[in-house]
């Protein structure tokens, strides 16, 4: 039986549950990774190599975090990569609570470990989703929710191309199936919690081995009902699947130039642009990125008057069409007195993540001619991309050769902008 190892607890869980016909439903979702990956041919199991940056774990993870309805993450693994796997995806953590649980024997096995440890928390639906298909978009894992719902499992598949022949074992063709009835399915699988944990449980008592959990579910006399999947929905095996998924992900992380929103693929993407500027006066901290910098002078504001992250925030909130920093945290609410402005990036990355997006990139600039940001800008970075749940973020600093006011010493801006994606 497996144990749960390493637990991450989200700042604030968003309890928010689907809609189908007007029922609410919740979920959670297992994240299969317990196998080593012998055909990927890698010292390093196949779900932490890098993809576009971040490990191929991160990317699935991510974005089933972006679904309100699902409360609670499962990540099934080896028992030795536990501790290595609860680091990568602690910037999710304030997203949904992140479980860890040691893998068992087979694939099978594993995803009841994770089944019975995701039934626990009581969700209408359990999720199944492997953790090397790093390209799966989050309208498709909805889609399967709610088909889940309305019919008990569902999967996502896509028609077959080729020609498919059931051969001997002494290699003669047997029979031709109809092509129109071939799909191949993918991940990720829903089911409601009762059909799928009492189907797993069967197959366990009786010694049956399915290749998927729907062949489980099906062999227990439940229907399952397919999805359109998606070609891009990838399963990383060998090497040559990285090198594709590194292809398509190129493709989503590339908007077209000049484009302030577009669609790449099946992903929508918007940038938004932030600008802010304070005085800087005598008997006040100088924090910029969450950092405090010795100086005479600090920035005059209601907040910490944090003018770099007052710029990220902004520019996350129009990306999002989400207004300004001023409707969500105006100078009128004595709450927001002194208050340090990385929870306001926090804050703004939930109410993002909480309309579906998921922030890509942020690339900010300070206009300032003194002090010299340098020696703090790697403790900015690090508060700002932590509060983000991103890898890493530009900052960077200016003068403006005296030229005007933040020239002169009189106040600093910062200018930011940021890529979400959908």
């Amino acid at each position: 039986m497996g144990t749960a190892g390493a637990r991450l607890n989200p700042e604030k869980l968003s309890l928010s549950a689907g809609r189908v016909r007007g029922k609410k439903w919740t979920a959670a979702a297992v994240i299969a990774g317990g196998g080593t990956g012998t055909r990927m041919r890698s010292a390093i199991p196949k779900q932490f190599l890098e993809l576009a940056g971040k490990p191929i774990l991160f990317h699935s993870v991510d974005t089933v975090s972006t679904i309100e309805a699902v409360t609670r993450i499962v990540v099934v693994l080896p028992a030795s990569c536990i501790e290595a796997a609860s680091e990568i995806l602690r910037p999710l953590a304030s997203r949904r609570e992140i479980l860890f649980v040691a893998g068992g024997a087979s694939r099978q096995e594993s995803v009841l470990h994770g089944v019975e440890e995701a039934a626990s928390a009581a969700p209408d639906l359990i999720m199944v989703h492997d953790a090397v298909r790093p390209l799966c978009d989050r309208d498709l894992m909805i889609r399967v929710l709610e088909a889940a719902w309305k019919k008990g499992g569902a999967i996502p598949g896509i028609p077959t191309t080729d020609t498919i022949q059931r051969v001997s074992r002494s290699g003669r063709v047997r029979a031709t199936p109809p092509r129109e009835e071939l799909f191949a399915i993918q991940t990720p699988q829903a089911f409601h919690t009762a059909i799928l944990i009492s189907s797993l449980k069967r197959a366990q008592e009786e010694g049956f081995l399915g290749t998927d959990e729907s062949s489980v579910v099906r062999r227990a006399g439940h229907s399952v009902s397919m999805v359109e999947g998606s070609p891009d929905n990838i399963k990383i095996t060998r090497p040559l699947d990285l090198g594709l998924a590194s292809i398509l992900m190129s493709k989503v992380q590339e908007p077209s130039a000049g484009k302030m929103e577009g669609r790449v693929g099946n992903f929508n993407l918007r940038i938004g642009h932030g600008i802010d500027y304070h005085r800087l006066v005598e008997g006040r901290k100088l924090i910029l990125g969450g950092v405090e910098i010795p100086f005479e002078k600090g920035l005059e504001g209601h907040s910490d008057a944090d003018a770099l992250c007052h710029a990220i925030c902004d520019a996350l909130l129009g990306a999002a069409a989400l207004g300004d920093i001023g409707r969500h945290f105006p100078d009128t609410d004595a709450a927001h007195r002194g208050r340090s402005s990385l929870e306001f990036l926090r804050e703004v990355r939930r109410m993002v993540e909480a309309e579906g997006w998921s922030i890509m990139n942020v690339d900010a600039t300070l206009l300032v001619q003194r002090p010299r940001i340098a020696p703090h800008a790697k403790a900015m970075k690090r508060n700002i991309a932590e509060a983000l749940g991103l890898a890493a973020v530009s900052i960077k600093a200016t003068t403006t050769e005296r030229l005007n006011a933040e020239g002169r010493g009189e106040g600093i801006s910062a200018h930011a902008v940021a890529l979400l994606s959908r």
